[in-house]
């Protein structure tokens, strides 16, 4: 460095390459800091190489000047030197310092509001993309040769046929644990007959379809996003597109029409299995015969209680989809941007399912169903 009147003229000896510009850095800062930027002048007659590194240090002591890549800042010639500076400023991105940290209520507040906004930004966008999922659909209805067939069968056997199993093992057992808590509750008041009610109840109208609504967000859900997450990742989605085909008919559709389809079947097989469990918990724990408890069953349970229950099948079975697809789709290009949304996926799916649980349940309240 040196002094040329009321100027500060940095003269740039040999190469400067990121193998070479550690021992210059702190020499650059402190010029830096203690001179007005437009007071700098750097001198390239003695610069060698130069690559992106160097680049960047030597461009980075002009850069609060209002013209940082104004002629009175350089003198001497060098071939790429120039080009490269403003290169390399133009495409880098200046973030502004970090505010120190702070604790307290306005914080607390800060990060509510921050969470109640990308709260509502996700429903408004997971709304969008129900509606060009039913765009898609509707535009099919009229067109059915775009209508894949051979994925949504697929589809329907991995949503449906493969999750049976589990799900039919875990409403057995819940069909039992409300049969045993109704057991312990209701014998010794002497009405242990009503366990029949409350199995059935509990099943038919709740537990049958909220057990197969978790369960499908829980396997069926993150498989969705996992399974485009990692065709957006590898740029298949994309090529999909440059070969004129559009990824809702090909990735979403038929996914959302499987998963609204089978979420029904998949009820009705979580309810047989839930009362199964509570028949064999009744016949142990309170010799309620297997006859006695079909008997009474038919009896005294309405039909609306399995039409409540099914009812909700089919809207929980496309809510899940449309979840589960969307975060697939939003994926990036890493592996931890796939984590992400596939835990997302899931958390949100859940969520979503217990919201409307709850709202259908104050609806056919007030309906009297």
């Amino acid at each position: 460095m040196r002094q040329d009147g009321a100027k500060t003229v940095v003269e740039l000896f040999g190469d400067w390459t990121v193998e070479t510009i550690g021992a210059s850095d702190g020499a650059l800062r402190r010029v830096e800091e203690t001179t007005a930027p437009g007071d700098i002048v750097i001198d390239l007659t003695r610069l060698g190489r130069i690559d992106t590194a160097g680049a960047f240090i030597i461009g980075r002591v002009t850069r609060r000047c209002g013209e940082p890549d104004g002629d009175f800042h350089f003198i001497g010639d060098h071939p790429t030197a120039r080009r490269l500076i403003e290169e390399v400023r133009a495409r880098t991105t200046v973030c502004a310092d970090e505010p120190p940290s702070t604790f307290g209520f306005g914080k607390a507040l800060g990060r509510i509001g921050a969470g109640l906004e990308a709260m509502f930004s996700e429903i408004l966008d997971t709304l969008g993309f129900l509606g060009r999922t039913m765009m898609t659909g509707f535009s099919s209805l009229f067109v059915p040769s775009r209508l894949r067939l051979t994925p949504t069968i697929w589809a329907m056997e991995e949503v449906g046929v493969n999750a049976m199993p589990i799900i039919a093992t875990l409403s057995f057992f819940i069909g039992a644990v409300v049969a045993y808590m109704g057991a312990n509750l209701l014998q010794g008041l002497g009405f242990s007959v009503f366990t029949v009610e409350l199995v059935g109840i509990a099943v038919l109208r709740e537990f049958g379809v909220l057990i197969t609504a978790i369960m499908l967000a829980g396997r069926s859900d993150s498989a969705f996003t996992a399974q485009i997450g990692a065709m957006k990742m590898q740029q298949e989605v994309d090529a999909m597109r440059v070969l004129g085909l559009d990824p809702f008919e090909v990735l979403v559709l038929p996914r959302v029409i499987a998963c609204t389809l089978m979420a029904p079947l998949l009820t009705f097989g979580a309810m047989i299995a839930g009362i199964f469990g509570g028949m064999l918990v009744a016949w142990s724990a309170q010799d309620i015969s297997p006859s006695l408890f079909i008997t009474r069953f038919h009896e005294q349970l309405d039909w609306s209680h399995f039409l409540v229950g099914m009812s909700k099948a089919p809207v929980f079975g496309l809510v899940v989809a449309i979840i589960g697809c969307r975060q697939g789709m939003q994926v990036g290009g890493d592996v931890e941007s796939l984590g992400r949304r596939v835990t997302a996926s899931v958390v949100q799916s859940i969520f979503a399912v217990i919201v409307l649980e709850a709202l259908f349940a104050m609806l056919y309240l007030e309906l009297g169903i």
